[in-house]
């Protein structure tokens, strides 16, 4: 088979690599033009730019797909199948019919549930107990299309979305092998998704980090795990922003007011939510600053029973007027 690939992050180099190593050939690849990226903002090509030009694939960086050069690029390429991961954009409609077998899909989620931008991300924000990589094959409508594959996986209570994300690439590459040569063989098997189950999973932004502390203590907790490694969970103490990274969460009343610092011990500042027990934060990061342990943070700053995290620099609730 000829494969052109669809693809810009690290979650699709798995995909790529295996397509790369296999029987098949990889006639081109698709990926998002360069960019900033960094704390430094230096402009560098996305991980499977490099991957393909190690490989010396051709590729192309448009900044619109629907620009005709992208089709007859695509032409050009003389492809059987096209395989996306993780692209980035929609794919036009009148991309999705120029390879003969179609477009196919690697996707983060087990479908019908979490179509959207930020599968993964937002199953571990809703405390979703599993997850798992669909392969479907695409159409006009966003992830609607009939699924050809599964594969699933626990998600752990403490587990951070980086690393399942990492996990699911691996697992989508190798069901993704799988497919190809299902489709080759003419054997591979179609299912429609169920509508009545679908659920959307648009992209996270900054703003949903800002922690609310009335909620109960399992949500802010899911909610930092979800927004690891971005944009992160976070909140303000004496009207500093601070980056919550890591965080238990801990069992019984405590009578306190959301928010409210009720004990500071060696390794955890635990805090009152709304109900449901207490949150401990064990890993933080200030503005600008160094991801670090609570107890490395403790040295340098006093955190006393009685302090306050509020949703706002001048120490007001989140939501407040």
């Amino acid at each position: 088979m000829r494969i052109v690939f669809f693809g810009t992050p690290q979650f699709a180099v798995p995909s790529l690599q295996k397509l790369l190593a296999s029987p098949h050939s990889v006639s081109g690849v698709v990926t998002r033009p360069d960019r900033p990226r960094g704390r430094g903002q230096r402009v560098s090509e996305s991980p499977v730019k490099a991957l393909a030009v190690a490989h010396a694939a051709p590729v192309t960086q448009p900044d619109r797909l629907d620009d005709p050069g992208v089709a007859q690029t695509l032409r050009a390429w003389k492809a059987d199948l096209g395989v996306v991961a993780a692209y980035g954009k929609l794919i036009p409609e009148s991309l999705l019919t120029l390879t003969p077998h179609g477009m196919i899909n690697v996707h983060a989620s087990l479908l019908p549930k979490y179509r959207g931008a930020a599968p993964v991300q937002r199953a571990v924000i809703d405390g979703e107990t599993e997850t798992g990589v669909t392969i479907m094959q695409m159409e006009r409508m966003l992830d609607a299309g009939l699924m050809l594959a599964k594969v699933t996986r626990p998600i752990g209570p403490n587990e951070t979305a980086d690393v399942i994300e990492r996990d699911l690439a691996v697992l989508g590459a190798n069901l993704l092998l799988d497919v190809v040569g299902q489709i080759e063989a003419g054997t591979v098997q179609q299912e429609r998704q169920d509508f009545m189950l679908c659920t959307y999973a648009p992209k996270v932004t900054k703003e949903e980090g800002l922690i609310d502390w009335a909620l109960p203590a399992t949500y802010i907790h899911n909610r930092v795990r979800g927004l690891y490694p971005w944009p992160h969970a976070y909140t303000y103490l004496d009207a500093v922003r601070l980056i919550v990274l890591a965080t238990r969460v801990e069992e019984g009343p405590t009578g306190a007011r959301p928010g409210m610092v009720v004990d500071v011990t060696r390794d955890a500042i635990h805090v009152a939510t709304g109900h449901q027990g207490r949150i401990a934060l064990e890993q933080v990061q200030l503005e600008g600053g160094r991801p670090m342990s609570v107890q490395y943070f403790l040295s340098g700053h006093r955190v006393a029973p009685g302090a306050c995290f509020a949703g706002r620099p001048d120490g007001a609730s989140a939501g407040s007027a």
